[in-house]
């Protein structure tokens, strides 16, 4: 229904409006701050792209997909540092269309546009640009790669500032990220009371999306360098696990500039550029190749049920072609005489000598 009288705000104003509103959910708790966060940062950006004077309720669906497409072509600001231009992916564009479209919702119900644009917008996150989403999860060989590089001596010969263990502090965070695979929320939300020891295992008791909780087992080799961190960490009033070189809890944009770091340590052969939702899916994806129950996985990243966890499962290379050489139905006892690979098939002949 449209309004009875319009308001004709600029794009601005209507931005500075909305913005107020999502701060003063995060305030009360209807929002959270992650979340409220980046709905600001995005309608910053399209106040930027659809200029600032403009009148919020002269856009029409063709200026929105003119916007999302300006932003799908726009490089990644948060990458920068990388050197290299990266555009925005698919996800990041699906984010912000979600943000827009949730500014575009409220004022269709305050009164500054008579309809709402979005309804008409056609350009969906595989269509802009021709961009089409790449895989988030890193091959074996990468990940190996990225986690060999927090373990190296390479790691802890560079440290950012005498005062601290920063190289530490970054290994730590590469190594939880890429086994245990939380969101970055969770590991930058952590506190040292949430590492403790039960029978000899050291745990991480994870407060999740929802208000859950769940206490995930940390692997040797990662229980060892938090041991080694929490031994070095400075002493602070925060009881943060994580953080900054001031002494405050570490940040969510700090952690990508971490990854960043520790990739250049990486042979350039087995790098590739991740984030750290794309570690997260590289957790998953590594453990359910590897013949991991399904349930436990689950629970290993925070999941509430399993039909969430198949989004996160990607495909490897040659793995069709693994699965296919250990087929379960041939593994039953080979016939004497037989080498293994004959008895099942493999041996690239019949050995019939039938063709």
């Amino acid at each position: 229904m449209r309004p009875a009288e319009v308001n004709r705000l600029t794009v601005e104003e209507a931005a500075d409006r909305y913005v107020e509103l999502v701060r003063a959910k995060m305030v009360t708790g209807a929002l959270s701050a992650g979340t409220g966060e980046v709905y600001a940062r995005d309608v910053a950006t399209f106040v930027r792209l659809a200029r600032p004077g403009r009148i919020l309720d002269d856009l029409s669906g063709e200026d929105v997909d003119a916007i999302l497409l300006a932003f799908a072509r726009k490089p990644d600001e948060r990458r920068a540092a990388t050197g290299a231009e990266v555009r925005q992916s698919a996800s990041s564009q699906a984010r912000f269309r979600r943000s827009v479209s949730a500014m575009f919702k409220h004022a269709a119900l305050a009164g500054w546009v008579q309809l709402n644009p979005m309804p008409s917008a056609t350009v969906m996150a595989r269509e802009r640009g021709g961009l089409r989403p790449e895989r988030r999860a890193l091959t074996k060989e990468q990940a190996e790669g990225l986690i060999g590089a927090a373990r190296s001596p390479a790691a802890a010969a560079r440290p950012r500032r005498r005062d601290q263990r920063t190289d530490l502090r970054d290994s730590l965070i590469v190594l939880l990220l890429t086994t245990l695979g939380p969101r970055v929320s969770e590991l930058v939300r952590a506190n040292v009371e949430d590492f403790f020891i039960n029978d000899g295992v050291r745990y991480w008791r994870i407060f999740g999306k929802g208000g859950r909780t769940r206490d995930v087992p940390l692997p040797r080799d990662v229980a060892a360098v938090l041991a080694e961190y929490l031994q070095a960490r400075p002493a602070s009033p925060d009881k943060a696990l994580l953080l900054s070189w001031r002494g405050k809890r570490l940040a969510r944009g700090d952690v990508q500039a971490v990854i960043d770091r520790m990739q250049e340590l990486v042979d350039p052969d087995h790098r590739r550029t991740v984030t750290p939702h794309g570690l997260r899916h590289t957790t998953a994806t590594h453990l359910l190749a590897d013949g991991t129950d399904m349930d436990s996985v689950r629970r290993v990243l925070g999941h509430s049920d399993l039909s969430t966890l198949g989004r996160y499962r990607d495909e490897l290379p040659g793995e069709l072609e693994v699965a296919m050489r250990a087929h379960p139905l041939l593994r039953g006892p080979r016939p004497s005489g037989l080498p293994r690979d004959e008895a099942s098939g493999q041996s690239g002949g019949d050995p019939s000598g039938r063709s």
